[in-house]
């Protein structure tokens, strides 16, 4: 199975400037917990949930702090043509939960988490792996 079959296509962006509040209202309106964040055309870096309760609240930082001041900088990502079950051994190394998806121009086409694997069939396998690897203390 294509990391292509199970991914979630339609995306919402971050900018780096905006603020903290924003980007929260946008994770809580649509229920999810990372944006990539991308400054034109070019993806930046990947803010989440977890970033904004470490590295913004627990460091005494505002709601109006800016996305580009706590975000992932280092982007992992996986390609779309990529074979899922090697992706998920790769999340589970590096325990990440979730992944941008680019195509072969390193344009993203869409995201990968967990919860995409869960809820394909197809994909079970590979959740299971994944979630293995990633909950184990680093």
């Amino acid at each position: 199975m294509k990391v292509s079959e199970a991914m979630t296509r339609d995306v919402v962006l971050a900018k780096p400037n905006q603020t903290l509040r924003e980007v929260a209202d946008i994770m809580s309106q649509k229920d999810i917990g990372a944006l990539p964040v991308a400054e034109g055309d070019r993806l930046v870096g990947m803010i989440t949930d977890r970033d904004i309760v470490i590295r913004a609240v627990a460091e005494g930082k505002g709601p109006d702090t800016k996305v580009t001041e706590i975000m992932t900088e280092q982007i992992r990502y996986c390609f779309e043509d990529e074979d899922l079950g090697d992706v998920s051994k790769n999340m589970a190394g590096i325990q990440m939960r979730r992944l941008p998806v680019m195509n072969r121009r390193k344009e993203l086409v869409g995201i990968l988490s967990l919860a995409d694997m869960a809820t394909s069939q197809a994909a079970a396998p590979q959740l299971h792996k994944a979630l293995k690897g990633i909950s184990q203390p680093m």
